[in-house]
């Protein structure tokens, strides 16, 4: 038998053809490498059947129970419903399966199964929908067992991948462990293939939390290596830039209709050393959403035009976009700097305008998208960039960036509450500006957690707030209506606003429509023409609406809390005391008081620490939400300690050690390479 190379195509995996490949593709795997690193999202475990009567609602279960109902068939839109009613000793419930006509002969009034599945509220009843069927020697057999859930795509199943996963393991050869021993021995951890194994093929909790550990530790100790070679290849990086303090940016400060903050004035001096110092500026500016990054951008952007230099600030929305530009554009008209916009969904013609104005210098500042990091944009005299984080852009982004200019100051922006011990490492690369106060003047949110009861008393006081002018956010888990789950979806949602507020505009906007589509809302909602927006969590970066006054969540035990903070930031902008209603479809004594966290605090630091020690580390089915850091298991919040540990060891290496962890891992040693941009 061949043996298997980590390198090979996936395609030499026994059982993947062509059109597996293709599919498995779309799943950003193509060698064997890739595969046997496609991590389960999460596990099933099979307990034992519980009484009816415990059946809690949300949480998957598994019961013992007799058909006491003949199968009930009815048709609902191109949906076969089928429902039946079990009991057991202890009571009974109703049972549904959809578009699965082939089961009603397995389901006649008498038989005896145990049926596993998710409990929900349906019509103020519990019911469980698509439940698995096991006779009672079948699901023994299962009893136990951690059953990986991978994430799928059209024509890959769960079972084709674990076999696949199965057969790669088994088949590829040695797979060398490049941590040192001295590193394993110290940190306890388990072996590089063993982990492997454990985690596609857990034999109990115990190894598997075992097997994530050593997997977490991995994907952290190279991101902290990487980051102290990015680091250290920019040590002494100095620049031809003459730069100095310039009274146009005092004039512009003085101009705002505010005054700046203590920890803004502390920033904007760190920025201000950084940029007349000769030497490259790396700068994160870390602050909680609302706490006014975006002027410490603007002035860093001025003081770089009013050198002679240009500018450039990468957000992660369009319309995001065109509101800084208007903003900056008309405020620096008056200093003789000119401003242009790029985005990718302006016309080739009007792009072809911009790059021209760009590479002949008659632009000194230049905002956009992704669009900016393209190859056809090429500046004339680039000086400084200014990325706008908020979950949306990684190193890379900002190395791509970088890349346009000799050495430009770079400064990054960013609203993740992350607490500072984890920022020094996670940002290993910059140096922290921490901006921990609120703007003067500006009104704490008010925040209340609700049940469904309250809803029409939530709409009767965004009719208000409407009245009185002002607008209004109505978030919602889903774009459409579900069969399998149930939470309030955008569409339907939007047509019974609409009837209960007829005097107001009322839009919708979600993920799934035209970027022209959501631009044209988004602009139309901060101009003020539609006046209660119900959406996705798309709004969770992206647009500034001073005037909107009101966020309403729908379903909100379903968002984490992080990203509940950061929907909450987008009121509380303008002058208007702003309220947060957290509206929880499921009631549970754990959903309840995770969100009344929200409740206590407006500060996302408190919230992110709160959330931590509510999870605890080592939950494998928590909500992940460090997605920006492009790790596939780890998580920053609940593996603090694994990060901590990673970044000691990675910052204890001799120089042998280094050499001989390229030597046995060179496909560490290339994506090292590649994040630096560069060679080793």
């Amino acid at each position: 038998m061949k043996e298997l190379k980590l390198t090979d195509s996936v395609t030499e995996v026994k059982g993947i053809g062509e059109k597996t490949e293709k599919a498995l593709n779309k799943l950003s795997v193509f060698t064997v490498s890739d595969l046997i690193r496609h991590y389960p999202r999460g596990y099933d475990a099979y307990e034992p059947p519980v009484p009816i009567t415990s059946v809690k609602e949300g949480e998957k279960a598994a019961i013992e129970a007799s058909i006491i109902t003949s199968p009930l068939v009815k048709q609902v839109r191109n949906l076969k419903i089928i429902t039946i009613r079990v009991k057991d000793i202890s009571g009974s419930l109703n049972l549904s399966w959809f578009n699965m006509p082939f089961l009603k002969s397995r389901l006649m009034s008498g038989y005896h199964y145990i049926f596993r599945g998710k409990a929900i509220r349906k019509n103020g009843v519990l019911v469980i929908e698509q439940p698995e069927i096991y006779t009672r020697e079948e699901y023994q057999r299962k009893m136990n067992i951690l059953q990986p859930v991978y994430p799928l795509t059209d024509g890959i199943t769960n079972n084709l991948l674990t076999k696949a996963i199965k057969t790669a393991l088994e088949e590829v050869g040695i797979i060398e462990d490049y941590l040192p021993k001295s590193i394993q021995k110290e940190y306890k951890l388990m072996r590089g293939k063993d982990a492997l194994l454990e985690l596609h093929f857990p034999k109990d909790k115990e190894l598997l939390d075992k097997a994530r550990r050593r997997l977490i530790f991995d994907e952290f100790f190279q991101f902290t290596l990487a980051l102290s070679y990015l680091k250290e290849s920019k040590k002494g990086w100095k620049n031809n830039f003459s730069i100095e303090d310039n009274e146009g940016c005092k004039e512009y400060e003085d101009s705002l209709p505010y005054k700046l903050t203590g920890a803004q004035k502390r920033a904007w001096e760190e920025i201000g050393k950084d940029m007349q110092s000769g030497h490259t500026m790396n700068r994160l500016i870390q602050g909680d959403v609302g706490s006014g990054k975006t002027v410490l951008a603007a002035l860093s952007l001025l003081l770089t035009a009013l050198n002679g230099y240009q500018g450039c600030l990468m957000v992660p929305t369009e319309v995001l976009a065109k509101q800084h530009f208007e903003t900056i554009n008309d405020a620096f008209l008056a200093y003789g700097i000119k401003t242009a916009l790029l985005t990718g969904s302006m016309t080739a013609a009007s792009k072809r305008e911009v790059y021209k104005k760009v590479k002949e210098g008659e632009v000194q500042i230049i905002i956009g998208t992704h669009a900016l990091i393209q190859e056809k944009v090429e500046y004339l005299k680039l000086a400084l960039v200014v990325t706008d984080e908020q979950h949306r852009f990684g190193v890379r982004q900002r190395e791509m960036l970088s890349d346009k200019g000799e050495h430009p100051h770079v400064l990054v922006m960013s609203a993740t509450p992350i607490p500072r011990t984890l920022a020094i490492i996670l940002y290993g690369d910059l140096d922290i500006s921490l901006v921990d106060e609120l703007p003067a003047g500006r009104l704490p949110i008010k925040n209340c957690v609700v049940d469904t009861g309250y809803r029409n008393t939530a709409y009767h006081f965004i009719g208000k707030q409407i009245e009185e002018g002002r607008q209004a956010y109505v978030i919602c888990p889903m774009v459409e209506e579900s069969e399998v789950i149930e939470a309030e979806n955008v569409i339907e949602y939007t047509e019974k606003l609409k009837e209960a507020l007829p005097f107001a505009i009322v839009e919708y906007l979600h993920g799934k429509m035209k970027p022209q589509e959501k631009n044209e809302i988004m602009e139309r909602f901060s101009k003020g023409e539609i006046q209660v927006l119900v959406s996705t969590t798309v709004v969770e970066v992206g647009v500034n609406v001073p005037n909107a006054t009101v966020m309403m969540i729908e379903n909100a035990e379903r968002f984490g809390l992080a990203q509940l903070h950061q929907l909450r930031g987008r009121v509380g902008r303008g002058g208007h005391q702003s309220y947060c209603i957290l509206v929880c479809g499921r009631e549970g004594k754990d959903i309840r008081k995770r969100l009344e966290i929200m409740n206590q605090s407006n500060d996302g630091f408190y919230i992110a620490g709160e959330d931590l020690k509510l999870r605890g580390p080592g939950d494998m089915f928590g909500i992940r939400q460090s997605g920006d850091m492009e790790f596939k298991l780890g998580d920053i919040y609940q593996d603090a300690k694994v990060l901590m540990e990673a970044n000691e060891a990675a910052g204890k290496l001799s120089k042998e050690e280094l050499e001989a962890i390229f030597s046995k891992s060179p496909e560490l040693k290339e994506k090292i390479a590649e994040f630096k941009g560069g060679t080793l």
